[in-house]
């Protein structure tokens, strides 16, 4: 049974997606420090720090991750509008998230920040798999 899920869950595709995953958190998280460090209101640097995520996203999960390799315009521009609203669900979710634990549960920024990234690399993994890039039956 556990040899059964581990072969159906774990491969190339799953574990090209945790390291991306790390370094579009990696990313996030440095860019988000780098804000606050710069006086930025941590809500203003949550979204600095999204967008840089986001674009680094797009690159790494197309190319790399679900090796969607197409470069016409109308599939790149579907698959980037997708991308994007996935992502600023999971981001406007995140943000709520990042607010309700700073404000009423007096986490400190980065804790409630790396919290967050929980939610954010599981939910993005689905929409990502299930509906931006999924693989057409042929």
């Amino acid at each position: 049974m556990i040899k059964k899920l581990w072969n159906k869950y774990v491969n190339k595709e799953t574990i090209s997606y945790l390291v991306f995953g790390v370094l579009t958190t990696i990313v996030d998280l440095v860019v988000y420090q780098g804000a606050l460090l710069l006086n930025i209101h941590y809500m203003a640097a949550q979204w600095i720090a999204w967008g840089c995520a986001v674009a680094f996203a797009f690159i790494t999960n197309k190319f790399f991750v679900f090796e969607s390799k197409s470069l016409k315009l109308s599939v790149v521009v579907k698959e980037l509008i997708a991308f994007v609203s996935a992502r600023i669900v999971s981001g406007v979710i995140s943000a709520l998230m990042l607010a309700a634990l700073v404000e009423w549960l007096s986490c400190t920024e980065m804790v409630a920040k790396l919290l967050t990234e929980v939610f954010v690399v599981v939910s993005n993994y689905v929409f990502s798999k299930l509906f931006i890039f999924r693989k057409k039956d042929h």
